[in-house]
């Protein structure tokens, strides 16, 4: 198992993070969709969750994806910031209410004290849709990394 800086164990433990990435790898077992988990320490001063998300989409190479349905999940641990970041391919699909309803549940499984559920169950929630409108094609590879990652 490997071992995660300081900041991240403030929320998350390790084999919480581990968690996390085999619910990515299990969600994306049926899908061609791609998701990711980003935690970082603190928001950069300009901008707020949502554009940073952005940017960290951008970063990992998740526009890239094939089908252009790739899905962030965001976190700022110190500064309580989470977004959600959806490709065009699973916006055009979903729309705007439905990420915010993901968030939402998100958030009020953070206000219990239940961060672990909280990413989880937004990750399956995810990996649900995706695999509603992505289904796995015989063809279908892993386009991205699925563990957590950090900045």
């Amino acid at each position: 198992m490997a071992k995660h800086p300081r900041w991240t164990r403030s929320l998350l433990s390790d084999a919480d993070l581990e968690a996390i990435g085999a619910a990515v790898a299990a969600a994306e077992h049926e899908t061609s969709g791609e998701i990711r988990v980003h935690l970082e320490r603190r928001l950069p001063r300009a901008g707020g969750a949502l554009m940073r998300a952005t940017e960290i989409f951008t970063r990992l190479g998740m526009h890239a994806t094939s089908e252009r349905n790739g899905v962030l999940i965001y976190l700022a641990i110190e500064d309580r910031k989470l977004a959600i970041a959806g490709d065009a391919g699973v916006h055009a699909r979903v729309g705007d209410e439905y990420w915010q309803r993901v968030r939402d549940a998100m958030v009020e499984r953070l206000r219990r004290g239940e961060p672990r559920d909280a990413v989880l169950h937004a990750v399956t929630e995810v990996g649900q849709v995706l695999r509603r409108f992505f289904p796995r094609r015989p063809d279908d590879r892993n386009e991205l990394n699925d563990q957590v990652s950090l900045s």
